[in-house]
Order: C-alpha cells, then structure tokens, then sequence
C-alpha cells in the first residue's frame, strides 16, 4: 500500500481538535477524511464515528479517493458520498439492526467500510457508497445501471467491488490491496 504523508495522527483521538485535524486530512485533491465521516447511525445511535487506528483510516481512504473516486468524479463531475468509513461499534450496531440500518457484519465490513481493520486474508482496503449526480438524470429515465458499471469495468482498473442499489443509483465502490473485480447489483435490468 502507498502511504500518503499527513500532519501527523495521534495513535488514538480524544479531544474535539485531534477529531478535527483528523478531519482535514486531505484524502486526495477533492476529498477529505471529514467527507467519510459522517453516519446517521452514529448520530441516532450516539455512537462516535472514530476510528481504531486513524493513520490506517487515512492510508486505505488515499487509495480509495486517489486510485477509485478521482477517476470517477473527473470523468463525471461531483459525486456524493452517501457512506463511508464506519468505526466497528457504528457497523456492528448497523449489523445488529439489519433489518433497518442493512449494514453487514463487521468482519465483512473489514477492509470495507471499516478501512482501520485488514480483512480475514490480511489485505487493507475502504469502500464508499457514492451517487454519480449527473447519472441520475438518466437512471431515472432509464433505469439502467449498467452503463455506468462498464464505464466502471472499461476505466478504474484500481476497483474491487461495486455494488449498485435502487435508490438514486447509488453504489459501493471499494479498493482493496488485493483487487476482486467484483460487481454486483440490487436493481433489476431495465427491459
């Protein structure tokens, strides 16, 4: 993995101004660690949204902003980010409640959305759950999905997974040391 050089973290985050130093840390030229920080898990659950080992967080989101999201936002302009980094107790209180927050487990979620924890083959990783704002208008004419995942497929060879949901067209995008290719979708195929 390449190591991006940030002001320096502390180990662990304790105070308002370490949070928000950590916040500033600039993932990429359009993207902040701060951009990645937010849940609304977090906020109805009153869990704060930190991570374990923010030099990690900040290493595997650079991968997933520099090698995955810039690719995607200069070819298509601004894209939301709907979900990002999610610390364990935040993952594993969405994975509690999976019926109403749909969030997986967070030993599935490592290397994904938990960017601070390898996954069970050692490999580091992040993932984002993003809406391509000028797709939209097309989706919502079309609902075709699939454009957009060749797109994918033909231009960001640094993905692993994208997985495409109903709502907005929004998917998780990730990068992982050890890329998977995968796509996957939620969306039924336009006829």
């Amino acid at each position: 993995m390449h190591l991006i050089h940030a002001k320096k973290i502390p180990s662990k985050i304790l105070t308002v101004n370490q949070l928000e130093d950590f916040g500033r840390v600039q993932l990429s030229p359009s993207f902040f660690m701060r951009d990645f920080l937010y849940s609304e898990i977090s906020q109805i659950e009153n869990i704060p949204n930190i991570p374990h080992y923010p030099e990690t967080a900040i290493q595997t989101g650079s991968m997933l902003c520099q090698k995955v999201l810039e690719p995607l936002q200069e070819a298509f302009g601004r894209i939301s980010i709907r979900s990002g980094y999610r610390c364990p107790e935040v993952n594993a209180k969405g994975a509690e409640n999976k019926n109403q927050y749909r969030c997986a487990s967070n030993e599935r979620n490592y290397a994904r959305h938990i960017w601070d924890y390898p996954d069970k083959y050692g490999n580091y990783g992040a993932m984002a759950c993003v809406v391509v704002n000028s797709y939209l208008p097309y989706y919502e004419a079309t609902k075709d999905w699939r454009k957009l995942s060749l797109w994918i497929t033909a231009n960001i060879p640094n993905y692993s997974e994208v997985h495409f949901f109903p709502k907005l067209c929004a998917f998780n995008i990730s990068w992982n040391e050890a890329s998977k290719k995968i796509i996957k979708s939620n969306i039924r195929n336009p006829t």
